[in-house]
């Protein structure tokens, strides 16, 4: 049975891809796939190979780890040194390089910080540890925001004295009215990100359809998902009617999820933030409510930015990956002195980047 529905999907990807064909104009196609995860999938099953060579599909910041700046990385580095504190963290923020070291390297020496998997073990870890001051990186986008939401609400029910969240959340329609406005981009649709579209719904992307004409499309992750998302996001170009298409239908809702809204919208509140490679994006960030103050690191220890003095060139070129101006094999340093061993940019260090991506299944 496993064969059988192997060779139908094989068949179902072929007529998709032959419909994509007889849609493609004469002039180049640019597709971005804002999540890195389709970036991911899109070469780890060989899609490239089914897609004419005009259509271009570039990679987007949808990667929460590529994405944080390397004051955030420097500012918990110091946080991590300081006396009887524990820091929690995913394990992919370990290796994103700051400005001098990275947190894997603190790690080595002191034992700090410490990987968890999910925010709620922030909560166990401060009750074991009443002595120590416990930090958690909340780091990530609209999918990642609902559960540290959530862990804040139980920690002020549990009346937590010694826990924190330093915050680097981050909301991803904003960041692509910020592409847009990148004219050497010329991006003609969006494949929109799956994960986060199940938080928030589609209807936060009909700005982008209504005002800059540029077509959306919700996608998964399988094969069929990608090339049904481009298959009608051509349909658009080619009717020349923009507008946002949900693919995913089995598991994204117009309106999103509610209790997951509003547990976003009860603890944070938007802001300006700070992207790698792309600087900072109005109202892109999600900070914690004055109502939950002492749950914010940057109140408990009266976080002052650090001074990052002159830029220092480097031919990392993460910063226009990341935007889709180049892809990574444009990079001098992709594959050689820059690989999943020894990543030299944020772009590698993750499976969500699109470097990492490359050398992987490209």
């Amino acid at each position: 049975m496993k064969y059988i529905d192997e060779f139908r999907n094989l068949k179902l990807a072929r007529k998709i891809s032959a419909g994509i064909k007889t849609l493609m104009p004469q002039e180049d196609i640019r597709i971005m796939e804002v999540c890195g995860t389709h970036t991911q999938s899109f070469f780890r099953f060989g899609l490239s190979g089914l897609l004419p060579a005009r259509l271009k599909l570039i990679s987007g910041p949808g990667c929460p780890v590529c994405v944080s700046p390397q004051e955030y990385i420097d500012r918990a580095i110091s946080i991590a040194g300081v006396k009887d504190t524990l820091v929690l963290t995913f394990g992919d923020m370990l290796r994103v390089p700051g400005t001098r070291s990275s947190l894997e390297n603190e790690r080595w020496k002191s034992g700090n910080p410490r990987v968890v998997y999910s925010p709620w073990e922030s909560l166990n870890t401060a009750q074991r540890n009443p002595d120590k001051r416990v930090v958690f990186l909340a780091v990530g986008f609209e999918t990642t925001a609902p559960a540290i939401a959530l862990t804040i609400l139980a920690a002020q029910k549990q009346k937590l004295k010694n826990l924190s969240f330093f915050c680097a959340l981050k909301a991803i329609p904003p960041a692509m009215q910020f592409l847009l406005a990148d004219k050497r981009l010329k991006i003609n649709a969006f494949l929109c990100p799956g994960h986060v579209s199940a938080i928030i719904g589609t209807r936060p992307y009909e700005f982008i359809a209504r005002r800059y004409k540029v077509g959306c499309c919700v996608a998964g992750f399988e094969p069929l998902d990608i090339l049904e998302g481009i298959y009608f996001l051509l349909l658009q170009i080619k009717s020349k009617r923009a507008k946002v298409v949900n693919q995913y239908a089995r598991l994204v809702r117009p309106e999103g999820n509610p209790k997951a809204k509003a547990a976003i919208s009860a603890v944070f509140q938007k802001c300006p933030a700070v992207w790698r490679g792309l600087g900072e994006i109005p109202q892109s960030g999600l900070k914690i409510k004055k109502t939950f103050s002492r749950f914010d690191t940057e109140k408990v220890f009266a976080l002052k930015p650090i001074a990052q003095g002159a830029a220092k060139k480097s031919r990392c070129l993460c910063g226009d990956v990341l935007k889709g101006l180049v892809t990574p094999r444009d990079c001098p340093l992709f594959g050689k002195a820059c690989n999943p061993g020894h990543p030299f940019g944020p772009c590698m260090v993750t499976h969500e980047g699109a470097c990492n991506a490359y050398f992987k299944y490209s």
